[in-house]
């Protein structure tokens, strides 16, 4: 298994024109690499169809598109595969400034990087073990909101004596204690594909903004009270390891399969319990990057994370091909990797759409709203025995793929400024959906409610504003409606059968799919001590959208201008007749 690093910033650099077997590389005579060294390349294709495009997904797993260029990116570890991708007979070209990032990290790791501490040349990406830290300090510094909980051993902790000392794997559990449930959960995975280094240190980001955020950001605080978000941070530690040394490895370490080489393992995402290897999304070559594993959920990583998601998750479906979830299903299940900027849903293994599928489709393209990312029903290549169709099939929970950003080993400034400010957007966003994922993602949401005060005294009025949109998709080809009405509610949000209070159209008529709504508060009523107060907006279809929310602080009034009941006798003056 070759070594590969990042691929950044396009810039095109062509080949020398070459003819092979009816296929066109393009080019530019004298350039420094060749489509037929021995790689790696990071190879452009041209005049791709929607079939060429699905059979090279399905190979190669990881596609990126640039939308401008009208080409897809694909990331080639070897000759092998290279030929894989000549047989499909597209105009194709090496993208020679990805490529010469591609080669200069595997030198850097060939020189002896990986003797060191950090990842080199990524210090933005945390290794596993600082990426386990990390979950067990949330954990013990915020008690009432983390837990970090032991699900069991990694393949090379219970079968110890090759290469690596094995780990455990944990999960992070993030809710408000102090709330009484129950609760809809969101389980959100990380590098169960062990060369996507973005993944695991999104899910760790995401994780260390929540509990940082609790009690001073009103939608993280109603999200921990009213939710539960559970986070695997490393799923495939053992293999996350092997490539922090700069090896493109992508499954675990299981040494039952091709054994003793750098091609061992079973690929985690095609291992779980759902039409595994039933459609030719998967490989029984145990050298393959997507081999299966000799049966289902033969695999201690894939077993324990199925095992938490039967346990967290309700079974709201039948497991058949064609029964609906009802539309007050709960949950939400995100597995994430890289590349390709694009997120997956189900089904993988067909291209059949699910049965709930226009709903899923929209909780996807809601949440791709915030990165840019496109949104898909269904898969670019087959793929069986994955997570994503795990979550849907057996537990009617909308399951997704969200491929992070343009490579495998992501430049740490892409992800800083790029992946990492969208996709935290999202998450933020869609953790709101998970009470009812098949209905609210249909529905406006309620944009930056504002308080014309945000600390008043009891009985002052106060004024809520906020903008109610129903147009915050990724695509004009979302069904949007006009907002038809919008409300309040003060401390208890509606699911617990909170007072709603109307708001009204700024400008006097609800007639627009965007609405600026207000209301003026009367808080009489309210006792001393920050408030919460929930906005959400309905459209003409009768659909409310997310809840977002504001805090308010009621201050007392004090009896004594002169401070006797604050105790404070500085101003007082005694006079002496």
């Amino acid at each position: 298994m070759k070594r590969l690093p990042t691929i950044g910033c396009a810039v095109l650099a062509l080949l020398a024109p070459v003819a092979t077997s009816g296929v066109e590389i393009v080019g530019e005579a004298g350039s420094e690499f060749s489509a037929f060294d021995q790689g790696p390349w990071v190879f452009r294709a041209y005049d791709w169809t929607p079939e060429s495009l699905r059979e090279i997904a399905s190979y190669f797993d990881h596609v990126g598109f640039d939308r401008d260029g009208g080409f897809v990116r694909i990331h080639v570890d070897d000759p092998e595969e290279r030929d894989r991708l000549l047989g499909v007979g597209l105009r194709i070209e090496v993208d020679a400034e990805l490529t010469r990032l591609v080669r200069w990290v595997q030198a850097q790791f060939d020189a002896g990087a990986e003797s060191l501490s950090q990842i080199p040349g990524f210090e933005c990406y945390r290794t596993v073990e600082e990426t386990l830290a990390t979950g067990a300090a949330l954990a013990a510094q915020n008690p009432t909101l983390a837990t970090w909980i032991d699900l069991g051993d990694s393949w090379e902790k219970l079968f110890p004596g090759h290469g690596g000392p094995g780990y455990d794997l944990r999960v992070l559990r993030l809710t408000n204690s102090g709330v009484p449930g129950p609760k809809p959960d969101l389980l959100a995975l990380g590098a169960i594909h062990a060369r996507e280094y973005t993944t695991a240190e999104l899910v760790t980001r995401f994780a260390e903004e929540l509990v940082a955020g609790y009690g001073n950001d009103p939608d993280t605080t109603w999200l921990l009270d009213h939710h539960e978000i559970h986070l695997v941070v490393q799923t495939n530690p053992d293999g996350r390891k092997r490539a922090e040394t700069g090896l493109s490895w992508r499954k675990n370490a299981d040494n039952d399969f091709c054994v003793d080489t750098n091609d061992r393992g079973v690929d985690l995402n095609r291992n779980f319990d759902f039409q595994w290897d039933c459609c030719g999304g998967s490989s029984s070559d145990p050298c393959s990057f997507s081999f299966h594993g000799p049966s289902a959920r033969s695999e201690p990583e894939s077993i324990v994370v199925m095992d938490y998601m039967d346990a967290i998750f309700p079974d709201q479906r039948p497991d058949d091909l064609t029964t609906p979830a009802p539309d007050d299903s709960e949950g939400l299940f995100l597995d994430f990797h890289a590349f390709g900027e694009i997120m997956l849903s189900s089904w993988g293994f067909t291209t059949t759409d699910p049965p709930n599928g226009p709903e899923i489709l929209t909780l996807a393209r809601k949440y791709t709203f915030f990165p840019g990312y496109e949104a898909i029903l269904g898969s670019l290549g087959t793929v069986d025995g994955a997570t994503k169709d795990y979550a849907y099939g057996r537990l009617g929970v909308p399951g997704y793929t969200v491929e992070l950003g343009t490579d495998f080993f992501q430049e740490c400034e892409d992800f800083e400024t790029t992946i990492l400010p969208g996709n935290l957007a999202a998450l933020h966003h869609i953790a709101k959906n998970v009470r009812a994922p098949y209905v609210t993602p249909s529905g406006p949401d309620t944009v930056d409610p504002t308080l014309s005060a945000s600390t008043v005294e009891p009985g002052e009025p106060v004024t809520l504003t906020a903008t109610v949109d129903d147009t915050r998709y990724n695509t004009p080809s979302e069904p949007t409606q006009p907002i038809a009405a919008a409300e309040a509610y003060f401390d208890v949000p509606p699911w617990n059968g909170g007072t709603p209070i109307a708001m009204i159209a700024s400008d006097g008529t609800f007639d627009s799919t965007v609405e600026a709504v207000e209301v003026e508060l009367d808080t009489t009523a309210l006792e001393p001590g920050r408030h919460l107060l929930f906005a959400r907006g309905q459209d003409s279809s009768g659909t409310f959208g997310a809840v977002s929310a504001q805090f308010l602080d009621i201050v007392s009034r004090p009896i004594f201008a002169d401070g006797f009941e604050s105790g404070d006798t500085s101003a007082w003056s005694v006079t002496v007749p």
